[in-house]
């Protein structure tokens, strides 16, 4: 068990382990593509490269695709959103007992216990688009009651359209006690910015809590939505991170460049070797896709389609990259900008040769 061992023993744990993507430390070298750079390896526990979906027409009551976030509330089955997410955990994880699969996925940091843990969940709180209260409340359940985390340790963010979520995106069924931040503070701590923007010569603002290490555990739910093509059209997970980091340098020249590199920062991925940048412990642990509502343009509009589709992962370029190019372009026909899309595999050491299953959704 990843709970009861401190640092020296956790890497010695995870680099015995043997899988192919499992290896840990968090980068691995590229052999095919070393001009790339090392690929990027986030979970010690969970393949990197697998990304589990489902689609249910049960997880709501009703078909009405154009609808505000207070009529989706009403729609939505949170007994099967929370039955379908065990699942997605169980596919994710290659485990059959659900609580055992939440388990391998969310990693206790070293030297603290669950009751001291704190975990920041990003959500997305632009526009007409938001978290479904159901897939938020699983999360934070899971969290307190598989786990152990503490409901006050649970912050729910958006550092830059937050200011009034806690009103407006009221989330219900949170356990007690769990915190809705709004913007937390906002993005006002400088840290330095790896390339490829300015060369890895650049700073930025970002939320205080993860530049100066507080937060533990970063969870990522992000919505289904279009985008500029400079982002690849969408915005899913990556991009969730302009709530993240300041936003404006990425809608000036070089934002493309700007969205790669935030999510290859310590913030993001987690505390760092400095000589190699290898990822010691992992921040950020799962990413989450609510499509149960979705939509080809973005990112303000109001959601155009129904799918009742839900999908996970562990590194956040690998699932916007499947669920991208499998989700929005083959089963939605909303087609990608496939260049700035396989540019996120390639920034973080992959092509497609090496996706599982030829880069397919995993469905459970």
């Amino acid at each position: 068990m990843l709970s009861n061992i401190n640092r020296r023993q956790f890497m010695k744990k995870a680099l015995a382990a043997g899988t192919t993507l499992a290896a840990f430390p968090a980068t691995i070298p590229g052999a095919a593509h070393a001009e790339k750079g090392p690929k990027v390896v986030v979970h010690p526990n969970v393949n990197n490269l697998r990304v589990v979906g489902i689609t249910d027409p049960r997880m709501t009551t009703a078909h009405n695709p154009v609808s505000t976030w207070a009529t989706q509330e009403q729609l939505v089955s949170e007994a099967a959103v929370w039955r379908n997410m065990d699942k997605l955990a169980n596919g994710l994880s290659e485990i059959s007992n659900s609580t055992q699969a939440w388990q391998r996925i969310f990693i206790k940091p070293p030297g603290k216990t669950w009751a001291d843990t704190t975990v920041a969940i990003k959500t997305n709180n632009i526009g007409r688009q938001h978290t479904r209260s159901a897939v938020m409340a699983k999360i934070c359940h899971t969290l307190t009651e598989t786990l152990g985390v503490a409901p006050a340790n649970i912050i729910i963010y958006d550092a830059c359209h937050g200011r009034s979520m806690s009103e407006k995106t009221a989330f219900q069924g949170l356990p007690e006690n769990c915190r809705i931040e709004n913007k937390w503070g906002g993005s006002t701590a400088r840290t330095g910015i790896p390339a490829p923007w300015k060369n890895g010569r650049g700073e930025s603002k970002c939320l205080e809590h993860l530049v100066n290490g507080s937060v533990d555990i970063l969870i990522n739910i992000a919505m289904c939505k279009g985008h500029n093509e400079k982002f690849g059209g969408f915005t899913m997970s990556m991009k969730n991170h302009f709530g993240t980091f300041d936003p404006w340098p990425g809608h000036m020249f070089g934002g493309a460049d700007y969205l790669i590199a935030i999510n290859k920062t310590t913030e993001i991925l987690g505390e760092m070797e400095k000589a190699t940048g290898r990822v010691l412990f992992p921040r950020q642990q799962l990413c989450v896709i609510d499509a149960l509502w979705a939509s080809k343009c973005g990112p303000g509009c109001a959601s155009s389609h129904q799918p009742n589709f839900l999908a996970m992962g562990v590194l956040s370029p690998i699932v916007d990259y499947i669920v991208a190019t499998r989700f929005r372009g083959e089963k939605m026909g909303w087609q990608p900008n496939l260049e700035m899309a396989n540019r996120m595999l390639t920034e973080f050491g992959y092509t497609r040769s090496d996706l599982l299953s030829r880069g397919k959704i995993i469905e459970v």
